[in-house]
């Protein structure tokens, strides 16, 4: 087995690309410390990894968050907990696991429904691809009075970037398709 690494945006996570499918395309599960990383074997296994600050699944990649340890020490174990797991044939979620919604419920006014729709579809096809090819995910979570609030995993969550992404990027494509957006926040 061969898997590959990819330097993201954000200087403290490194994506993880297995040549296997991680989750079905479209699922992300994003997991910031040991007890999230309690719905999946695999997760277990990279939080006892010393230095191991997060864990995201993406469909067809892994995004890693580091703390203060050097990705030269690290890089090698988690290359190995991740080999170790596929060859075990386990599954990699639990049955209880909850993937894309475990940061809460959306909200959003019934009346501003076909608005939201709007957001949603221009999110998942313009948005959540390009994303991906960093090792996250961004995610809606509300609208409230011209605000999009948006969730943001992975190599996107912490990233020195981020802030640029939000205001200059999603921001304008989305004001530029929906009249109604005013500004885009993280939630």
């Amino acid at each position: 087995m061969f898997i590959q690494t990819e330097a993201t945006p954000n200087p403290s996570t490194l994506k993880f690309l297995p040549g296997r499918e991680v989750l079905p395309e479209g699922s992300t599960l994003h997991m910031t410390n040991a007890a999230e990383g309690a719905q999946s074997p695999l997760a277990e296994k990279l939080f006892s990894i010393e230095g191991v600050a997060g864990v995201f699944f993406g469909s067809d990649f892994i995004t890693i968050t580091k703390s203060q340890a050097e990705w030269q020490h690290l890089k090698p174990a988690v290359l190995g907990a991740i080999m170790e797991h596929y060859l075990s044939d386990a599954p990699i979620l639990r049955e209880h696991a909850v993937t894309n919604g475990a940061m809460g419920e959306e909200f959003f006014d019934e009346a501003d429904e076909e608005t939201v729709e709007t957001i949603k579809d221009l999110l998942d096809t313009r948005v959540r691809p390009a994303v991906a090819a960093d090792g996250g995910d961004i995610t809606f979570r509300g609208f409230r009075e011209g605000v999009v609030y948006l969730d943001m995993k992975g190599a996107c969550s912490g990233c020195p970037s981020s802030t640029a992404t939000l205001r200059n990027g999603i921001q304008n494509l989305l004001r530029h398709f929906v009249p109604e957006v005013q500004e885009v926040r993280a939630a």
